[in-house]
């Protein structure tokens, strides 16, 4: 299979499928029948989606469509511990969608995913989520609260993706709280140039900056050791009064703040517009992109050879960590 990012996607087995998906997919904002579908009638012909379909409303439908032992396995309460965890390779429950759903609400599960992102960069995804875990079908999925009867929140997990539905059910966290995402293309060790990495051009994005720092500058963002990895500790925010690492982004030029506000909009460019929106009203009203600051990190320079592989964007309601060492893994916390 060729990368999206190489120019030579193979774009019929992405096609196919997407009409996979759509074939099986049984649902509407509101289709009373479908659990009974998802209990034995899968041979009459699905439902088409609705128009105005989103992830919120097929995961209400996905939740209806749940038999009793079904929920008794990955249906917690809103207030579960496990809804906010986060990690780089981990199924939230034992259970693939692939085993544990029925066809239909495994296309629906494949559809909230979907909607989950930028419709222009989906391709891009579902390579990486293909290359690294085998195909959606491989991932888990949980759900915590009950959608249209109060809080709720649908998570989907595996390597190299923790993703969340919340239909702003908590409230002040962009995407629903703390996720992961990442790529490991073509070796567990990359190249360099991380070749086929879906995401390995928001590093380039950010190492525009630093190009852009003059000596004084480049000596206060690069720094020796990045933070750990340690599931959702690792997004953790920093408490009043401890240090934030890095170049203010306020003691940047104009010029340079404005490839910062790039760098913003490369990492949000993956995920829907709704959720673009939030995280970007988040940031603005926690002082806007002068309040983050930038680090970079010279003690994982895959090949030496100065195009820093880690860096961060960080304040003290985010955390936007880029690790590319020993290839992509990216851990984001926005709170407003």
């Amino acid at each position: 299979m060729k990368c999206p990012e190489c120019g030579d996607f193979e774009r019929r087995e992405f096609l196919k499928t997407v009409a996979m998906a759509t074939a099986g997919l049984a649902v509407t904002a509101a289709v009373p029948e479908l659990g009974a579908m998802a209990q034995g009638g899968l041979n009459r012909a699905p439902i088409a989606p609705g128009a105005g379909a989103t992830s919120e409303t097929l995961v209400a439908t996905l939740f209806k469509s749940l038999s009793a032992q079904q929920k008794a396995r990955i249906a917690f309460p809103f207030d579960h511990p496990l809804r906010s965890r986060v990690d780089n390779n981990w199924r939230i429950t034992p259970m693939s969608i692939r085993e544990f759903f029925t066809p239909d609400q495994q296309a629906m599960t494949r559809e909230i995913f979907r909607g989950l992102h930028n419709p222009e960069f989906f391709d891009k995804i579902m390579y990486h989520i293909r290359e690294d875990g085998g195909g959606i079908e491989n991932y888990s999925a949980a759900l915590f609260g009950e959608p249209g009867s109060g809080a709720f929140e649908f998570v989907l997990t595996g390597r190299h993706c923790t993703v969340r539905c919340d239909g702003d059910s908590v409230e002040g966290a962009a995407f629903g709280g703390p996720i992961f995402y990442g790529h490991a293309s073509q070796s567990f060790n990359e190249r360099p140039d991380h070749p086929g990495n879906v995401y390995w051009y928001q590093a380039q994005r950010a190492n525009e900056v630093f190009r852009a720092l003059d000596g004084k500058q480049r000596d206060v963002a690069l720094l020796g050791y990045p933070r750990p990895e340690r599931a959702t500790a690792t997004v953790q925010l920093k408490k009043a009064g401890e240090p934030i690492p890095g170049l203010p982004v306020s003691a940047m030029t104009r010029d340079q703040r404005e490839l910062v506000e790039k760098v913003l909009a490369d990492l949000l460019q993956p995920f829907r517009q709704k959720d673009r929106d939030e995280a970007m009203r988040y940031i603005r009203a926690s002082g806007g992109v002068e309040a983050l600051s930038m680090s970079f990190y010279k003690s994982l320079d895959v090949g030496d050879d100065g195009v820093w592989d880690v860096w961060q964007l960080e304040s003290r309601n985010m955390v936007w960590y880029f690790r590319g060492y020993p290839h992509v893994h990216v851990w984001a916390n926005l709170r407003g």
